[in-house]
């Protein structure tokens, strides 16, 4: 098939012709069966060798030309595979090994991702071999390429410890995932059963036992964040020369630059991520446990006589994401005992450091992936949330969330929806609605609008939540926002505990805001009926719009009324400071006195200023009141309060469930942070998965920037059940 030239070892000079051939011979017409000695002599390539950009792209059309008849990219991913066999197989593995796999996984990335990005049409990447390709005996059995590379991928990830020696291997392992299941970006929105997704689809089809090796490796990269230096001084394979000036260290170990940078240490600003590995493992896992795969149904499939999305999705489902059930069932190492039904924990349940998981999460907050996966966790997994529900510092993870929806300005409207919805799921359980009352915070220094101290955790919510109602009102305009900020409220109520002075005038506050948008809609409305009556359809559609709009203020006042409610009924002689609130600003709850939508509700709060209006006028002296004087009676006489001539409301509790299509919205907003962070870029033009603005592509940092949306998929579908 060829001479191959030799190639030095590592300890002598190496001809960069040497390389120009390997390469050149790589991506040329002519094919080189798997046991040709060409293979190993690419993989023996120094790491220090460098080759322009526009040779790279070069190499990357002549492959994309010449793969369906040579199979280079199926043998590449082949000699990767049996790389990280030798890897795994025996201790005291060769420094060589790693570097022979971590060529290949290099080449295999590059060139993967030049052949994904594009496609033009259906996707093929000829991952099969030829017919007459010698295979040596019990390697592949039946496996195909994909499913036997990523089984090797995902045994090494899993199997082998992050350490100087291996670090970047697994990083590359790591980066070649993404690439690997990049396949997504191609399929729409909505997963189908054409969708072609090789890698993914092998990924599901491995294990039960690797897989769950898999999710928990994959949590404690996150966990460990762990910065470990690499013994290799420079990776610059496939390298432009003239950028040996931006070879950049972090930690012990200089991180190379390429025309596709996977190694994602540096960036183009010089700094690097301190947990690159952590932050990769986490994108990695999302996209794994947010995969959905169409199947057609077998009774379709066999007499399908129509290929229309509504037929084809109508007679399709999903198969079970083995990833996603691994995570649900995940345990927690410390408290590895018997059920609530009395049984074992399945031996197949990944047992993790919940302790450690909790605290990494509120240390990582500010990331949006980090959120999602907190979301994840809570919305999947019951063990987890239990074990959140009963810590005491809830502060750790409730904080960081209080304080990027403060800074809701400066987040995507997603990370919004996801934080929210966190705080939905958390506020179901009684206990936690109780305890948040318990925790007192000395002080909060970036809240800028008062000086808190001595603050509940439970009073500090309420103000952020009604904070984030206020913002939505005068920026977003989201009803779905809207709701999840006062169904949590809601659920809170009850067990309100000494709201704080502060936390009680701004829900006051958030009645008489919404009170003056229901009046301004309805005044506006009667106008509008006055001009246009008998006038034209298009007055007539403006009328019907702005109908909509005053029925839904008219349930975010009922809403808030069923809030002050729910304290006044269930929690007043805990709460004077709201009693207080309620007699400051009493006027603004009489224009709703004989509405029929709020007046047994308004009645109630009158009952409770009869009661407290009239105690004061008993004890009431010549001359003004202090604050202090009113608040001590009202404190006084919220004692012998007993709740007389009060009508009793059904208790809201509001519910988080997802609906039956969830991927719709997470799939895409997965990918949408995955390409924000990972590293590298993606043709944004092979981009069918969401909306990429193209007219504004740019790239900062090496990264897709502002071609990339930030947020606003439709939103995540669930459902409010009070």
């Amino acid at each position: 098939m060829g001479s191959v030239p030799s190639t030095p070892r590592k300890s002598g000079t190496f001809s960069p012709e040497t390389a120009e051939y390997l390469i050149g011979t790589l991506v040329g017409s002519q094919p080189f069966p798997l046991s040709s000695e060409f293979w190993q002599k690419l993989l023996e390539l120094p790491l220090n060798v460098q080759w322009p950009a526009q040779r790279v792209q070069q190499a990357c059309e002549l492959l994309a030309k010449n793969n369906c008849h040579t199979r280079h990219l199926a043998k590449i991913l082949f000699h990767l595979a049996r790389c990280l066999q030798e890897s795994v197989s025996s201790s005291g593995v060769s420094p060589l090994v790693y570097e022979k796999a971590v060529n290949a996984v290099y080449f295999s990335s590059i060139f993967l991702k030049y052949l994904i990005e594009s496609v033009q049409g259906d996707i093929q990447l000829y991952l099969s071999l030829e017919d007459d390709e010698a295979v040596p005996k019990d390697v592949l059995r039946d496996q195909t390429i994909e499913n036997f590379v990523m089984r090797n991928v995902l045994n090494f990830i899993a199997s082998v410890e992050v350490s100087p020696d291996t670090f970047l291997l697994h990083l590359e392992l790591l980066n070649f995932m993404i690439i690997a299941m990049s396949t997504q970006l191609l399929c729409g929105s909505s997963p189908g059963p054409n969708d072609v997704n090789p890698f993914l689809d092998a990924a599901m089809a491995q294990d039960s036992s690797l897989i769950g090796s898999v999710v928990r490796r994959l949590l404690l990269n996150f966990m460990m964040r762990s910065d470990v230096p690499f013994n290799r001084a420079t990776y610059s394979i496939l390298s432009d020369g003239s950028q040996s000036s931006v070879l950049q260290r972090v930690g012990s170990a200089a991180a190379n630059i390429v025309l596709f940078p996977f190694s994602y240490l540096v960036s183009s600003s010089g700094e690097g991520s301190k947990g690159p590995i952590a932050d990769i493992s986490i994108h990695v896992l999302l996209v794994l446990v947010h995969y959905h795969k169409c199947v057609m149904s077998d009774d379709y499939a066999n007499n399908k006589s129509s290929t229309s999305d509504f037929l084809l999705k109508e007679n399709s489902h999903f198969s079970e994401n083995p990833y996603c059930k691994a995570l649900e069932h995940a345990i927690d190492c410390e408290l590895d005992r018997l059920d609530i039904e009395g049984n074992a924990h399945s031996a197949q349940n990944i047992k993790l450091p919940f302790a450690l998981l909790f605290d990494t999460l509120g240390i990582c907050l500010a990331d949006e992936a980090a959120v999602l996966l907190l979301y994840s966790l809570l919305q999947g997994n019951s063990a987890f949330l239990e074990y959140v529900l009963v810590r005491t510092d809830l502060d750790t993870l409730l904080m960081p969330i209080l304080e990027a929806l403060y800074n809701a300005s400066t987040r995507t409207a997603n990370q919004i929806y996801m934080l929210l919805i966190i705080l939905l799921i958390l506020s179901q359980d009684s206990s936690f609605n109780a305890s948040i009352h318990k925790l007192i915070l000395t002080g909060v220094p970036w809240y800028k609008e008062r000086l808190l101290h001595q603050t509940s955790l439970g009073s500090f919510m309420v103000i952020i939540l009604i904070r984030t109602v206020q913002y939505n009102l005068s920026k977003l305009r989201d009803v779905y926002l809207q709701t999840t900020c006062l169904a949590t409220l809601a659920n809170m109520a009850p067990h309100v505990h000494r709201l704080s002075a502060y936390a009680s005038q701004r829900l006051v506050s958030l009645f008489d805001m919404l009170s003056r948008k229901y009046n301004k809609l309805a005044e506006h409305k009667d106008n509008k009926l006055h001009t246009t009556k008998g006038n034209s359809f298009e007055g007539n559609n403006l009328v019907e719009d702005m109908s909509t709009e005053l029925h839904i203020y008219t349930d975010f006042l009922r809403l808030v009324l069923e809030i002050i409610n729910a304290i006044l009924t269930y929690a007043l002689p805990r709460n004077p400071e709201v009693v207080y609130a309620i007699m400051h600003r009493q006027e603004v709850f009489l224009p709703f006195k004989n509405h029929p939508r709020f007046n047994e509700l308004i009645d109630n709060i009158y009952t409770v200023l009869d009661f407290f209006n009239s105690h004061m006028d008993a004890q009431r002296e010549n001359g003004d009141w202090s604050v202090n004087e009113v608040l001590q009676v009202i404190t006084v006489n919220c004692r012998s309060w007993r709740g007389d001539g009060m009508k009793m409301f059904t208790q809201l509790r509001f519910t988080y469930e997802q609906e039956s299509h969830p991927e719709e919205f997470f799939i895409p907003y997965v990918w949408q942070l995955v390409l924000s962070h990972c590293g590298f870029s993606f043709n944004t033009g092979a981009i069918n998965l969401f909306p990429v603005d193209l007219q504004t592509e740019g790239f900062e940092n090496g990264v897709v920037g502002s071609t990339l949306q930030n947020g606003d998929f439709d939103k995540p579908e669930y459902q409010l059940d009070p």
